[in-house]
């Protein structure tokens, strides 16, 4: 039966969007997050109550095989890359949205009135989610600030296949994914480091030091070499880091502007590239949340115009 299938997959969804809230990169994604997971079990609840009037009964064990279903899947995704694995949640929400459909045929052939409404509900609802994550996966193919953020062993997972099935390239794309992977891991990596001894913690201070002096430096002289292709890539890989200087950001006089200012400024940027280095550079600097929280929409709204143009 449709409703139950519904049901199950729902169940499945909610435990879904209780994972991704771990890889929110803002508060307000992961409140987003939190309401969708709440938003679902209401779908649930109705599916029920459908389920009911019909005279079926809802299976027991229908939620706990949704956080089964959804804890296989947050296991085997840490062997894939996180396109991959946001890939299967838009898998998950196309057949939700597909069942919907159909469950609206059936009901509608039936004369179900209470049934065509609840397909209705859910149709409206996963409509949204797919455009949604859409939209994830266009930033996350443009290279960020997605709204979701790879946990550190599906990032070493992606760049392990992208570094098997493709040759290497000094491009700006490729560096630039490269060091969005290495970001990802920067926090856990500073976490680790900051748990050892002062003397260690001036070691590794000393290291990024010196690979941000070198980068700087190899970026100027590729420059001057007339390298214009291979310094942009390093200045990518820069602004990335969170290391540029103040002169070299997007947003001329950055450093002046208070939060209402930033984020108009941030709003009128058009370029990916730019939009990662103030975000980057924010993070590193003031990490003022409204701020980054701005740039992360813009790219969401750069995404969908390229994933969504007709939207």
């Amino acid at each position: 039966m449709q409703l139950r299938t519904l049901l199950e997959l729902t169940n499945t969804e909610i435990q879904v969007a209780e994972t991704r809230r771990a890889q929110a990169r803002t508060e307000a994604v992961a409140t987003e997050l939190a309401e969708n997971a709440d938003n679902a079990r209401g779908r649930a609840e109705a599916i029920e109550r459908s389920l009911r009037d019909l005279g079926g009964l809802p299976a027991l064990v229908g939620p706990l095989l949704g956080r089964a279903a959804a804890a296989v899947k947050a296991l085997t995704e840490q062997a894939q890359p996180f396109e991959e694995a946001l890939l299967g949640d838009l898998a998950l929400e196309h057949q939700l949205l597909d069942r919907s459909r159909y469950l609206r045929a059936l009901a509608t052939a039936d004369k179900q009135r209470d049934v065509v409404r609840l397909a209705d509900q859910l149709i409206t609802a996963h409509e949204a989610t797919v455009e949604w994550l859409t939209t994830v996966l266009a930033e996350e193919a443009l290279g960020g600030p997605a709204a979701l953020r790879r946990t550190p062993a599906q990032a070493a997972a992606g760049a392990a296949v992208r570094w098997m099935n493709s040759p290497v390239s000094w491009s700006t794309r490729s560096i630039d994914r490269a060091m969005d992977a290495a970001r990802s891991t920067g926090p856990r990596l500073s976490r680790l480091l900051s748990r050892g001894a002062h003397a260690g913690d001036v070691a590794a201070k000393t290291i990024v030091a010196s690979r941000d002096a070198a980068l700087e430096r190899a970026e100027q002289v590729t420059r001057d070499e007339g390298a214009d292709s291979v310094a942009d890539a390093l200045r990518g890989v820069r602004g990335n880091s969170g290391v540029l200087e103040p002169d070299e950001l997007p947003i001329a006089d950055y450093d002046e502007l208070n939060v209402s200012r930033a984020v108009a400024a941030v709003k009128e940027l058009t370029e990916p590239a730019d939009v990662r280095a103030i975000v980057a550079y924010e993070e590193a600097n003031k990490n003022r949340q409204g701020v980054v929280s701005a740039a992360q929409a813009r790219l969401a709204t750069i995404a969908q115009e390229v994933a969504l143009p007709s939207v």
